[in-house]
């Protein structure tokens, strides 16, 4: 493991050409809980999978939350710079292009912090029950997201991150240029099969627009 800010692991992936993927827990998560999804929704990606910096009852997240839904914005915007350093850096370590982001819940909101904060790093994002986390318009300057695509995936009956909310993730995402697609399936908060199969279908039909340089 190299020396990096944040604990994690590197996996190099085994086909030529395909895009890194940034895999991003959710609360609780670690590491190597989300590897397993990274590798079928990107099979022979490069992936890169940090632990998040923050406890919350003893459970790691990548920001500081107020109560269910509630967001400490102000950790938000310094822990998404702090992530966004570590991601460059980690791309230098390891001789990666600019990963797209491959989030479950708090870490597809970390994701989406980054995308709003720091636009060049991520090539694009799988924000899987998403939610906006950053409320206030001063709090996310208009960067430029033009020629970065996103998809959001939504469970029609999550109590966490309703489907409205995401609405907004995806007007604010396209205010700055991306090109969003918003899904919605029967599921709650949890992944399901069809959270992955849509994600891969997803991935490979971004693959001419996140097709790495010649």
């Amino acid at each position: 493991m190299t020396e990096l800010s944040f604990i994690h692991r590197f996996e190099p992936g085994a086909r030529a050409g395909a895009r890194p993927l940034l895999v991003l827990h959710g609360t609780g998560g670690d590491e190597s809980d989300l590897l397993p999804l990274g590798k079928l929704v990107a099979p022979g990606a490069p992936l890169l999978s940090p632990r998040g910096r923050v406890l919350e009852h003893g459970m790691p997240r990548f920001f500081r939350r107020l109560a269910e839904g509630m967001f400490d914005e102000e950790d938000v915007r310094a822990r998404a710079h702090e992530l966004a350093e570590f991601v460059r850096s980690a791309c230098k370590a390891y001789g990666i292009a600019a990963p797209v982001a491959l989030g479950y819940s708090n870490g597809a909101n970390i994701a989406a912090a980054v995308m709003l904060l720091c636009a060049d790093v991520l090539a694009g994002g799988i924000l899987l029950r998403a939610m906006v986390p950053l409320a206030k318009a001063e709090a996310a300057p208009a960067a430029s997201l033009a020629g970065k695509s996103v998809l959001i995936v939504t469970g029609a009956r999550d109590p966490i991150a309703p489907a409205a909310n995401a609405a907004r993730l995806k007007a604010m995402l396209e205010q700055r240029g991306a090109l969003v697609d918003h899904r919605t399936l029967p599921a709650g908060h949890e992944l399901s099969e069809a959270d992955v199969d849509l994600a891969r279908q997803w991935l490979l039909a971004q693959e001419r627009l996140l097709s790495l340089p010649s």
